[in-house]
């Protein structure tokens, strides 16, 4: 079993950024996929970006983020973080953390019941 961990949330204004860090612990399935959804108030939990763990690692990005999150791998602390930038009012959700054993697609991997291991999440409002 794999427990995940996020941290990093919080208020910030538009235009401010904000950094999200996610855990792994536990014994288990290595992980390959490691995700981060939202989910607003009364929407649907969306996609916002994943992280394929291979020797280089592969990166994709939900279109409303792209040029404004990052994902990547700090090995120094062992986590999983999205670094983002350039934040928005429409930003404002609970941030979850996921991570699968496997990488089946972007076509997939995208949808949040892909996943098998899910963080409690953190919140992130973004005032204008």
């Amino acid at each position: 079993q794999v427990q995940l961990v996020e941290s990093g949330g919080g208020l910030v204004q538009a235009g401010d950024s904000l950094r999200l860090s996610c855990a792994a612990s536990g014994r288990g399935q290595s992980t390959a996929t490691v995700a981060w959804f939202r989910q607003a108030p009364g929407k649907e939990r969306e996609f916002v970006a994943a992280i394929v763990i291979r020797a280089v690692d592969l990166t994709y990005y939900d279109d409303s983020v792209k040029g404004r999150f990052t994902i990547y791998r700090d090995k120094g602390k062992n986590t999983v973080d999205l670094q983002m930038n350039s934040l928005k009012p429409e930003d404002t959700a609970v941030y979850y953390c996921a991570a699968d054993p496997r990488w089946a697609g972007i076509g997939v991997m995208t949808s949040p019941g892909a996943y098998a291991y899910w963080g409690q999440g953190t919140q992130v409002t973004v005032s204008s």
